[in-house]
């Protein structure tokens, strides 16, 4: 924000999850939100895309971009977009990748991201990427974001100027619920589940880690699960 109050546009990506909440609540402290989710054939696609809405409309986003990426589903190879493969209960000892990665996934977000911020004109992209506390997804690493910028550079206008920002991608989950509590974040109006659109179901792998960021962040989650552990760091 300048001396008059004007607030540059920034493309915020926003899943409709906590990580995206919260993210999105950072960059409307300094940019006018252009609000962009991808539905993408994963099982939750209605609930996440209801949680979009509400989302960008209590950040005020200015623009709204929601854009269908169902190749996803025929590419397969993700259990978040092929019914065949079962979504897992949460093992959090586990530094595997779990079955719930979609390959290269963020890439295709972000190459959209970047045309319509170079449309826009708006020379940031904010993406709620966690790494350290995440399930380990491999394009949620600082040097693929290093990476991803050094292509958006080489494929953009100079005067495009694009840079994406990962506000959270340090940060544990629990500090991110802290962030979102000091922000007045909106968790209520998020979804993490990866299995049900109803009520969440508490064992997914993304549950776990919510519940457990939580639980340790001394904050009580606003969303019903179905069933309800408790999660130790591990």
């Amino acid at each position: 924000m300048d001396a008059q109050g004007y607030k540059p546009k920034a493309v915020v990506l926003m899943s409709g999850g906590m990580d995206s909440c919260v993210t999105a609540g950072i960059a409307g402290r300094d940019f006018e939100i252009a609000a962009l989710h991808a539905s993408y054939g994963q099982r939750t696609e209605r609930r996440e895309l209801q949680s979009f809405h509400q989302l960008a409309r209590h950040f005020d986003a200015v623009e709204k971009l929601v854009v269908r990426l169902d190749y996803f589903s025929s590419i397969g190879g993700s259990s978040l977009t092929d019914s065949a493969l079962p979504i897992r209960d949460a093992d959090l000892t586990s530094r595997d990748i779990p079955n719930t990665y979609v390959p290269f996934r963020n890439a295709h977000f972000l190459s959209i991201a970047a045309s319509w911020a170079e449309v826009l004109g708006a020379h940031k992209i904010f993406i709620g990427a966690v790494w350290e506390d995440s399930s380990g997804y491999p394009d949620c690493r600082p040097e693929y974001y290093d990476a991803m910028n050094a292509v958006i550079r080489a494929g953009t206008r100079p005067s495009a100027d694009i840079t994406v920002e990962t506000p959270l991608i340090y940060l544990s989950k629990p500090d991110i619920v802290k962030e979102g509590v000091e922000l007045g974040a909106p968790f209520e109006l998020t979804w993490s589940c990866y299995r049900d659109s109803d009520v969440a179901c508490g064992v997914c792998d993304s549950c776990a880690l919510r519940l457990r960021a939580f639980q340790e962040a001394g904050v009580v989650d606003p969303i019903a699960y179905a069933t309800k552990p408790e999660y130790a760091r591990v």
